[in-house]
């Protein structure tokens, strides 16, 4: 069904649609159908061949919509005779709402969508704030809840540009514009711009929505909404948050697949990750630390601007008050990823794997290689931490002390931008470490201070085959340890009910455990970024000492598991899951059988 926004169009369609009705006669045990109109005050009647009868049957029924769509809109005064609102916002409805809507017909629905249109058609007393970072589909959602509306809603709806001059005064005086000629729907965009937002924002719970609006505000900056909920719109709101986007969502909306292109680009709903992932080594880091001060730090330090009066900055007040709160929070952004990329790479370069690898190329019969015998693994990995670290030193200009960074994460964890996964150990220990919840954005960074050993006079020296090999094993281990984490976010947001953690020997770990108190089992993973089956990935999972000391502390084991990139199989009672396939179905209580 075709859209229309004003009276004059509706008619112009009506004119061009079939009068009448549908009407049949049956002649000799055969039946006819007719097209039946009164014309003069006589009955006219028109034969309809069968191939035509469904056509005109959709006709007909598309001509008495719109007359009564036509009659609705005159009974709500939303005719051109009614003299035109009066806006002090930048306020679109009715055509100009249609062309807003456009474009993005073939677009595919984000999973919180139905929670959106949920909102939209039931009675509540709420408002609902959909809120995230930028690039992570809030406008698209607005957009396509527009383009769900049927003709009847549609007129009935409008949507709201924010920017920063405005106020709750001036959007108060809309509303109520809007209210007397019939709206009903009315999205507010970047609501969060006002500066009296948050103390201001309980007019629109408790005046409009209780008489009948719907209203959605959406805006990146999220921690003003969640200000606005703790202070004025209390448990008056229903919260959307878009920033966290998991592997089956990133897969099925773009659809784009493979563990490896979510690494690169997840973290937005943007087709290429172009906002924050460029291929230049430079314009990554560029990019990159222009999308964390436009999306993070911006929307931390605007949001405390604006409560409380500024009262609540508490160790960063000192920060704020030279210009160097958004540096602060940038650095923090790139310090946790300074110290993945060490901890990772002086791992991986620590590893066994690379002496066995060396072995298996100085060993194969038809194309030996000796490659890995001319590197200096100590030494590569010395230079490599050095440069990251000097790198660290030089590029600092604030001091930030722990109180700085422990209230900077605090708020990114509110942001749902970062998380902690639980690493345990067999003696009670335990230690939390941090996950970036955006793939796309830490791999970016870390790819950028990765390859900047390029320009290492040191590394420089090095033989063109052993430089690219050492800088393509860097990014598989990044990789391999981006994919740990992904796997146990994933895992552990979509299991609220269960316990899951890395679990720590004196020797050795499980690189993830799903432990479920109610039933006392657990389910003990090992998650490699390769894509072949190798008897070496199950020593741990098989190992009987290992799996007593766990099943002392967490239950009966219930299954011995490795996800990696390769196909589904079973091989010695132990599962290899495919990554992709794990991370796309729909988990369940029973997550593994």
């Amino acid at each position: 069904m075709a859209y229309y926004s004003d009276i004059e169009e509706i008619e112009n369609r009506i004119a061009q649609l079939p009068k009448g009705s549908i009407g049949k006669k049956t002649i000799n045990g055969k039946t006819y159908f007719y097209q039946r109109w009164n014309e003069k005050g006589k009955l006219v009647e028109k034969y309809i061949p069968k191939d035509n009868l469904e056509s005109m049957r959709a006709a007909i029924e598309e001509r008495e919509h719109l007359q009564m769509v036509k009659e609705n809109m005159k009974q709500d005064s939303l005719v051109s005779e009614v003299p035109p609102l009066e806006f002090r916002l930048n306020v679109i409805t009715n055509r100009q709402l249609r062309d807003f809507a456009k474009g993005i017909e073939n677009f595919r629905m984000r999973e919180c969508f139905d929670d959106l249109q949920n909102y939209l058609h039931e009675k509540t007393e709420k408002v609902l704030i959909l809120y995230g970072l930028r690039r992570t589909g809030k406008t698209t959602l607005i957009r396509q809840a527009i383009n769900s509306f049927s003709p009847e809603e549609t007129i009935k709806a409008a949507f709201i540009q924010i920017t920063p001059n405005d106020t709750m005064a001036d959007l108060n005086h809309d509303l109520k514009e809007l209210l007397r000629s019939g709206y009903r729907y009315v999205f507010i965009d970047e609501i969060t711009f006002m500066e009296d937002f948050i103390e201001g924002s309980a007019l629109l719970s408790d005046i409009f929505v209780t008489i009948g609006m719907r209203i959605v505000l959406s805006g990146t900056d999220s921690l003003g909404f969640l200000f606005a909920r703790e202070e004025q719109l209390y448990d008056r709101c229903i919260f959307i948050h878009t920033t966290y986007i998991p592997y089956r969502e990133f897969e099925q909306v773009l659809g784009i697949s493979g563990i490896d292109e979510y690494i690169r680009y997840g973290g937005t709903m943007s087709l290429g990750g172009v906002h924050y992932n460029k291929t230049s080594t430079f314009s990554t880091l560029k990019s990159t630390d222009e999308y964390v001060d436009s999306s993070i730090a911006n929307n931390i330090q605007h949001s405390l601007e604006h409560y409380q009066f500024q009262g609540h900055f508490r160790a960063l007040q000192e920060l704020y008050e030279k210009h160097e709160l958004t540096g602060a929070i940038n650095r923090v952004v790139e310090d946790m990823n300074h110290r993945f990329t060490i901890e990772t790479l002086t791992k991986a370069f620590k590893s066994n794997d690379l002496a066995l690898s060396a072995r298996n190329l100085r060993n194969d019969r038809t194309n030996p290689i000796s490659i890995l015998d001319e590197i200096d693994v100590a030494g590569i990995t010395k230079r490599l931490v050095n440069l990251l670290e000097i790198k660290d030193r030089e590029e600092q200009t604030v001091v930030i002390q722990q109180i700085h960074a422990d209230e900077i994460k605090e708020y990114m964890d509110l942001l749902d931008l970062t998380a902690d996964i639980d690493v345990l150990d067999t003696k009670g220990g335990r230690y939390k470490r941090t996950v970036i919840a955006q793939p796309g954005l830490r791999y970016s960074q870390v790819q950028a201070l990765i390859e900047s050993l390029i320009q290492d006079s040191v590394f420089s020296d090095l033989s063109v085959e052993t430089k690219a090999y050492v800088l393509e094993r860097i990014r598989n281990e990044v990789r391999g340890r981006m994919m740990e984490d992904i796997v146990l976010l994933e895992t552990k947001k979509t299991n609220p009910d269960k316990q899951v953690f890395k679990l720590q020997f004196a020797v050795g770990e499980y690189d993830m455990v799903v432990f479920d108190p109610a039933s006392i089992t657990c389910d003990i993973f090992e998650i490699k970024h390769s894509t072949e089956a190798d008897p070496n990935q199950t020593r741990h999972l098989l190992n009987p000492t290992k799996n007593s000391e766990t099943e002392f502390r967490f239950g009966k084991i219930r299954s011995r598991n490795v996800i990696y990139r390769g196909d589904n199989r079973t091989i010695s009672d132990v599962n290899y899951l495919n990554v992709e396939e794990y991370l796309s179905r729909k988990f369940t209580d029973q997550l593994i059988r």
